[in-house]
Formats: C-alpha cells, structure tokens, sequence
C-alpha cells in the first residue's frame, strides 16, 4: 500500500512540475502546452515510458536512498513570449516553485494532522510515511531542477538573469543537453550527496522542524 501512494506521488509530483511550466508559459503567451492538451491531470499524455516509470523502479530495486523520476517535458515555444529571455526563465522556475508548493503542502497536512490529533503522524505510520516521502521527494525534484546545467530547469533560469551579451553563449550550450545529462548520471552520487542532500536536507528542516 506505501509503495503504491508513494507511486502515485511520484507520478503527480512530476505532472504538477510540467503542467506549472506550461501554465505559467500561457500566462505569458505561449499557448502550445494548451494546444498539445498537456495542461491536464490525466497521467497518460504526461508519462514517459523511461523517467517516469523505468527510472523510479530501477532505484527502488537498486535500494537507492533517493527515489525520484520526470514526466515527459511540456512544450514551450520562447517565440511567443513577450519577453524571451525573462519568460522563458519564469516558466522554467515555475516547476521546481510547484514542487515545493506542494512540499510545504504535504508538510502542512502533517502538522494539522498531529496538532488535531486525528491521526498518527509517526513516520512508521501510513500517513507519517507518506507524507514524510512527499515531502522529502518534492523538495529533491526541486534542488535538483534547479542545478544550472542544461537540459535542467536550473540551466534556463540562470540564462534568464544573465545579461545580454552572455545569455547567447550559455543558451548556446543547450545543443549538449544529452552530454551534460550523461555526465550528471555518470557523477549522480558525488553530486547528490555533496549539492542536492544538503541543501535538501535544510529545506525538509524548515518544512518539517
């Protein structure tokens, strides 16, 4: 029963994250999530086959301490933004500000929960273990989205604060999204353990003290 909550955690935690990028893309002009029908709850247009499914699996198997995984990415076309460079890094935040939306969310459950008292917030119990993962799973989504590397979130926010003349060389190193992607699975636990983790770790603390 925990694993399948926290399954289907997982697989919203990560439409919430790609439907806020296109939500926040129509409120600045870009309707293409819209057009494509991606702006809805319904998993099946949102699920990758590999990051959405394969991925969480194969670390659950492995006995992996950190569980996370993606949806398939919304479309979002810069062309139609007022302002390209500030909306694009305005859509790309709005994914990893949903998660921790729903972080601070799940946390607040918790809470009002014990305070009431009218349920066991232990973390050995249902609503402890789920709610303790969701909270724990979103703020991970969010740290690590927000690392500047391309093809994460992180990459085009920083992008966006850049002047002018250096966001066409930074931008430009879109085109080796795959490669950097490689060398982050390739380094996956340095970089958890000494950027993701701890930073991670903070936030969970101001949620859950």
């Amino acid at each position: 029963m925990v694993f399948i909550l926290q399954i289907i955690i997982l697989i919203y935690s990560v439409i919430l994250h790609e439907i806020s990028h296109g939500f926040v893309a129509e409120l600045l002009g870009d309707p293409t999530a819209r057009i494509s029908k991606r702006l809805t709850l319904d998993p099946r247009p949102h699920i990758d086959p590999l990051m959405t499914i394969a991925l969480p699996l194969i670390l659950v198997l492995s006995g992996s301490p950190v569980i996370f995984g993606a949806a398939k990415p919304v479309p979002i076309d810069p062309f139609n933004f007022r302002e390209p460079k500030k909306d694009t890094a305005l859509t790309a935040v709005a994914g990893p500000l949903a998660n921790i939306a729903l972080a601070v969310l799940f946390g607040l459950i918790l809470k009002i929960s014990a305070i009431v008292s009218f349920a066991n917030t232990d973390l050995n119990s249902l609503i402890g273990q789920i709610g303790f993962f969701a909270v724990q799973l979103n703020i991970f989504l969010a740290v690590f989205n927000l690392l500047p590397v391309p093809p994460l979130d992180g990459f085009k926010f920083v992008g966006g604060l850049l002047p002018d003349e250096y966001a066409g060389e930074w931008y430009s190193l879109e085109r080796y999204g795959f490669l950097f992607l490689i060398i982050i699975l390739f380094f996956f636990n340095p970089i958890i353990n000494r950027v993701v983790l701890p930073v991670s770790s903070f936030l969970i603390r101001l949620i859950l003290p």
